[in-house]
Formats: structure tokens, C-alpha cells, sequence
């Protein structure tokens, strides 16, 4: 890619990394949930009235509002009231393992010796993170887990409908799964919803940058880079991600830094690097 091309993607990949760290400080002051749907909010309210899709593949846009917006968004950001950002970014990267299965298991594609070997230091990866100071406890590591199969899922989904944009399918799928977040908050957390009247910057300012610079700016340059260049070109600069959202939290909150978390993270980016190289990935990050 030409040098302002890769300077483009590697500024989306940090406006990611950073909304780890900017949602880990909102939900401090908003309770997750209900901050997740003011993000869909304010998502469907800038894309809807400039986009369109299928009417045919309704059905599909609402498998991905509940799959990308309400288990996957949902899940991380109750798991980062107690999780931290960093290390929850990298448990996140099980999401490309966990897709390559399923696209073994239901669309019948090989997984050949160089995805195994990533399925493995995937696997490896973890372990060497169970071992350090940073690991979540059982319930923030199993909802990264379920934000991770989340996002895996939506990827067989979004694979079989072609026809649908992806600013649409954002657009759209916030908009149907801001009621089901609504819904999910008012019955576990409306005893909280008097943080929102007290929410300080931090709060504010992770629902708008969360909407505006993770979803729409960061997944519309991605794209645009996408339509211009090969996935091979591209996607491994996501690869950078959980290495610069454990960096970012390190220097900009204070995570531990923990030599073990490093090397874990590490070894997760490999496994999924080697996972990725042959394999279009149809939703390149998770942030």
C-alpha cells in the first residue's frame, strides 16, 4: 500500500486499541449495557438516514443486532467493569479461532496444517496469560468468551449476505439492537440508571467516541482501505491491536505490566496471524 494508505490503517487500528481503554473508563460512571445502547444510538442515528439494504436480508440484519451488537458489544462491556483492558483485548483475538472452527464445522472450508498450528499458539497464548497476575475472574473471562464467539458467529453470518454493505449493516443493526440493550438494562441494571445523570467526561465522552471514532471512522476507513487494496494487505495491521490496547492501558491507566501478559499477548497475535493468512476476514476487529 502507498505510505498514506498505511498510515490510515495503522491510525484506525490505534483509534480501536483506545476504545478499549475509553470504554473501560465509561463504564466506570455508566452502567455497560445502557452505555452500549446510547452508542447504538448514536450509531444508527448518523448512518440510518444515509443507508439502505435489502429487504429480504431483514432477517439477517437483525441475527447480526443480536449477535455483534447485543451478545458481543454487550458481553465487553460488562466484562470490562472488572476485567482490564488490555488483557481483555487480546482474549478477545480468540474470536479468529473460534470462526475458523466454525467455518470448518458448518461451511465445510479446510483447516490445513498452517490454521492448526494457529488454533494451537492461540490456545498457547491463553494458557501463558492464565499463568500471570492479569487473568479475569471466571465471570469477566467467560463473557469475553461469549463476546469472542459473538463476533465469530456474525462472521458466517455477514459472509453469507454479500448484498448488504457494511456502513448498512452497522447502521441498521445498532438501530435493532438499541431496544434489546434498553430491554437488558432496565431489567439488570435500572437500579443504576442514576449514574447517567452524573456522568462526568469520561462517561460522556466514551459513548460518542465509541460511536463515532471506533465505529464510523475507524470502520469506514477500514473499509475504504478494503475496497482498495487486498485483504492481505490490510488486515494484518488489526494484528496490531491487542498489543497496542495492552500498551495503552499500561501508560494510560495504569494495568499491570506484567512480562507474562506481554508474552501472551504476543503468542495470541501470532496464532491468529497465522490463522488469518489465508482466511478473508469478514469483521477485522472487535472494538
Amino acid at each position: 500500500m502507498p505510505i498514506r494508505h498505511s498510515i490510515l490503517a495503522l491510525a484506525v487500528v490505534c483509534l480501536w486499541a483506545l476504545n478499549m481503554i475509553v470504554i473501560k473508563l465509561g463504564v466506570a460512571e455508566i452502567p455497560p449495557m445502557l452505555m452500549c445502547a446510547l452508542r447504538f444510538i448514536l450509531v444508527s442515528a448518523l448512518v440510518v438516514p444515509f443507508t439502505r439494504f435489502p429487504l429480504g436480508r431483514l432477517h439477517g440484519v437483525l441475527l447480526v443486532s443480536l449477535t455483534f451488537g447485543s451478545l458481543h458489544f454487550g458481553a465487553l462491556f460488562v466484562a470490562l467493569q472488572s476485567a482490564e483492558a488490555g488483557t481483555s483485548a487480546v482474549i478477545i483475538q480468540l474470536g479468529a479461532p473460534i470462526a475458523t472452527l466454525l467455518a470448518c464445522l458448518f461451511l465445510r472450508e479446510p483447516l490445513g496444517a498452517m490454521r492448526l498450528a494457529g488454533l494451537a499458539i492461540s490456545v498457547l497464548g491463553i494458557a501463558i496469560l492464565a499463568a500471570g497476575p492479569t487473568l479475569p475472574g471466571l465471570a469477566p473471562f467467560a463473557l469475553l468468551v461469549v463476546s469472542a464467539t459473538a463476533w465469530a458467529v456474525t462472521n458466517l453470518i455477514i459472509k453469507a449476505m454479500p448484498d448488504v454493505g457494511p456502513m448498512a449493516m452497522m447502521g441498521w443493526s445498532s438501530l435493532f439492537a438499541t431496544p434489546q440493550l434498553l430491554l437488558a438494562s432496565w431489567l439488570v441494571e435500572s437500579d443504576r440508571w442514576n449514574m447517567v445523570p452524573l456522568a462526568g467526561w469520561n462517561g460522556w465522552f466514551s459513548v460518542v467516541y465509541s460511536a463515532i471514532g471506533s465505529s464510523i471512522v475507524g470502520y469506514g476507513v477500514w473499509y475504504w482501505l478494503l475496497r482498495r487494496h487486498s485483504i492481505n494487505a490490510v488486515v494484518p495491521y488489526s494484528m496490531l491491536n491487542p498489543l497496542l490496547a495492552v500498551l495503552f492501558g499500561i501508560v494510560l491507566i495504569g494495568d499491570d505490566p506484567s512480562p507474562v501478559k506481554m508474552i501472551g499477548a504476543l503468542v495470541m497475535v501470532l496464532g491468529v496471524a497465522l490463522i488469518l493468512r489465508r482466511r478473508d476476514a469478514a469483521l477485522p476487529d472487535t472494538a
